[in-house]
């Protein structure tokens, strides 16, 4: 490997445009042409990311790569062990990945593969309100091999070490983080029309929100928390998704289409968010959620149910608006609360503002990957 740059495999449980795929583009950003990149996705459809990997970055998508999804099998499994031959190094995310984990952790040796490092970020709704013992179980004899096991919250930091049984060795939390200065109230001037299909009028106000439109998201339960708001409040879901319906039927039968938008995917959050007045989650399950980060890089006070790091991510201030998890009533009176305050709006908006750039600037991140990704591939000088 010495004199060329490292060639990192990626396998990705989907490659969309959600919070781990914009976190691992802007890592590969960042790297730029210390590193070539193979891209894999367990949902071949699903790579939206790859329109946010900069120009001239070295990446590939390999044809033909066996399916990461499929029924368990160890001749599938040293298929899978094969094709992930000839890397320098191996990263995977999320359950979607699990099987290329255990297929390392089977046939690594003997095959000669590369150190491995899993990243975990959360649960869809089949383990929103539970973990599954049968995965429990298998992430420990998946993970025997890995490298390490990165995650961007403390109660994912204790999954770890708890049920999934990890040494702590093993274990690295990194917080998530963004290019905070790109979301300053300053530099965010968007055009009203920026959004496709959402127009801001003069006198109106956009309670918004980003985020893949599946069922663990309960974006239905955002809009009918949403419904007691004041008439000059609209609501801007911006994102793509299986439930998109879902959200539209919901508006439709509280007679909210006509304050309700989905405008679908945005390639640039920042442009969505500079047009938010306040930010709201509705999720039965997260773990530290980027878009909350980038809402308070931009300023903006957020409503949210308890989950994941929620409640500790926000500052101090925003912290009394973070309502108990699955509490809708709750949710709904911080919604109107924060609604008819603009003092108070701004006055959480400028202290998420504050603990964004000192806590979750994403050159603090990309350092700390960095320094994990060079120890596996023996280069301290990585990134």
């Amino acid at each position: 490997m010495t004199g060329r740059p490292p060639h990192i495999l990626h396998l990705h449980s989907t490659f969309a445009t959600g919070g781990k795929e914009r976190r691992a583009v802007a890592l590969i950003n960042r790297f730029g042409p210390a590193a070539s990149h193979s891209i894999v996705s367990a949902m071949p459809q699903a790579m939206g990311a790859r329109d946010l990997i900069a120009p001239g970055i070295a990446v590939h998508y390999p044809f033909g790569f066996p399916p990461l999804a499929g029924r368990f099998g160890v001749r599938r499994l040293q298929t899978l062990a094969r094709a992930m031959r000839g890397f320098d190094l191996i990263l995977t995310y999320n359950w979607g990945a699990m099987d290329a984990c255990m297929a390392h952790a089977l046939f690594g040796p003997m095959q000669g593969l590369a150190p491995l490092i899993h990243h975990e970020d959360g649960f869809n709704a089949d383990e929103a309100q539970g973990l599954k013992w049968q995965r429990n179980w298998y992430r420990r004899l998946a993970l025997a091999r890995a490298h390490a096991l990165v995650v961007p919250s403390n109660l994912l930091e204790s999954i770890a070490l708890g049920p999934w049984a990890q040494p702590s060795g093993r274990v690295h939390r990194i917080a998530n983080g963004i290019d905070t200065a790109r979301y300053a109230p300053a530099r965010r001037k968007p055009r009203a029309d920026a959004l496709p299909g959402a127009v801001k009028q003069p006198g109106t106000k956009w309670l918004g929100t980003l985020a893949g439109l599946r069922r663990v998201k309960n974006l239905p339960r955002l809009v009918r928390a949403f419904a007691a708001m004041a008439p000059d409040w609209q609501l801007v879901i911006v994102g793509d998704g299986p439930e998109r319906e879902a959200i539209a039927a919901e508006a439709r039968r509280l007679g909210l289409s006509d304050r309700v938008h989905l405008p679908g995917h945005v390639g640039d959050p920042a442009t969505a968010i500079g047009l938010f007045d306040l930010f709201a989650l509705s999720s039965d399950s997260e773990q530290a959620p980027l878009s909350v980060i980038e809402a308070m890089a931009a300023g903006l006070a957020v409503a949210s149910p308890a989950v994941g790091d929620v409640m500790q991510m926000v500052s101090d201030e925003n912290a009394a608006l973070i309502t108990p998890a699955g509490d809708e009533a709750a949710l709904a009176a911080a919604l109107m609360r924060l609604g008819a305050d603009a003092d108070l709006r701004a006055r959480i908006g400028a202290a998420n503002r504050a603990r964004a750039q000192t806590t979750f600037d994403e050159a603090a991140m990309a350092a700390r990957y960095a320094q994990l990704y060079g120890a596996a591939l023996g280069r301290p000088e990585f990134g």
